[in-house]
């Protein structure tokens, strides 16, 4: 039996605009999630929603971030539960994204994020970032308020990584000092000011 086709952006629109009875190209919120079969490409057909504020294509089986120009009004792009490795092609949507939800998938580098200078949110949980030092990306980020690393290998590693003041949280936010929320727990004043001077003890 040959592997169906999968559904391109084009199509998927489409389909979304048949079960909606709307224009895509005039929505603020289009879901392009969990296609049957799954998009694997992101194409020039999504420059199209020119109106939108929130993209969702999570659940397919997108490889790569495509160039989003055009999408001059997008506040919202997830990704979640994808193929994805890099955080490549996001200067098109830079000046105005507010959230990434890039969850569930295969990151490994944060390289590519920092330019997004409005990002408030970014949910990157259950992903492959091992290295303390990715998170230097966000420390420009002056709007990041909420950040999601569980289930990657510097969450999982790590002892106790929800515990208040845990070496896990002091490390991020020694890199990431702005934030609010650290995998769902508010940040308190204390763990923000242990974080600014915490060395962790050498390994053994």
């Amino acid at each position: 039996m040959a592997t169906p086709k999968p559904t391109t952006c084009k199509e998927a629109i489409k389909k979304f605009e048949t079960a909606k009875g709307v224009k895509a190209a005039e929505e603020v919120k289009v879901l392009l999630y969990a296609q049957v079969p799954p998009i694997e490409k992101m194409d020039a057909a999504l420059q199209t929603l020119t109106a939108c504020e929130h993209l969702s294509l999570s659940t397919n089986n997108i490889e790569k971030i495509q160039p989003l120009t055009g999408l001059e009004n997008l506040k919202i792009l997830s990704l979640g539960k994808n193929l994805i490795k890099k955080l490549d092609n996001l200067d098109g949507v830079a000046e105005t994204l507010e959230e990434l939800w890039i969850s569930y998938n295969l990151v490994e580098k944060l390289k590519g994020v920092q330019q997004l200078t409005k990002l408030r949110v970014l949910y990157a949980s259950n992903n492959r970032i091992e290295d303390f030092d990715e998170l230097n990306k966000l420390t420009e980020l002056s709007k990041l308020e909420e950040l999601l690393l569980v289930g990657n290998p510097i969450f999982t590693e790590a002892e106790e990584p929800n515990a208040e003041g845990s070496d896990y949280r002091l490390m991020v936010l020694k890199r990431v000092p702005q934030l609010m929320k650290l995998d769902g727990i508010p940040v308190t004043s204390e763990e923000r000011e242990k974080a600014a001077t915490f060395e962790p003890a050498p390994e053994e």
